[in-house]
């Protein structure tokens, strides 16, 4: 079983330097609702994982498609290996833009 990662959204906001509507917006959470959850309310997995991706990898969801997920499972099934090797080759690429 996974270890389940907590995440401060007010920290991760405030280090963003964004304001609660701009902050879950993007993640299509309501102000409200960012709120409650700053304030200490559960936050459902699935918006663990996108204020993850959005605000901590910098990921653009709205670039994101079906088939990009799709190919990334195939490919770790099918061709672990060759998955690895593309995904350090991906990170070392992105560390020299950076």
């Amino acid at each position: 079983m996974k270890a389940v990662e907590t995440v401060d959204a007010r920290e991760i906001r405030r280090k963003l330097a964004m304001n609660q509507q701009q902050f879950w917006s993007k993640l299509g959470v309501t102000q409200s609702g960012g709120s409650r959850y700053e304030s200490g309310r559960n936050m459902p997995r699935p918006v663990q994982q996108l204020l993850r991706l959005v605000h901590v990898e910098q990921i653009d969801i709205a670039k994101v498609k079906r088939e990009d997920f799709e190919i990334v499972e195939y490919l770790k099934s099918q061709d672990p290996e060759l998955y690895k090797s593309l995904k350090k080759l991906a990170r070392s690429k992105s560390k020299k833009a950076a």
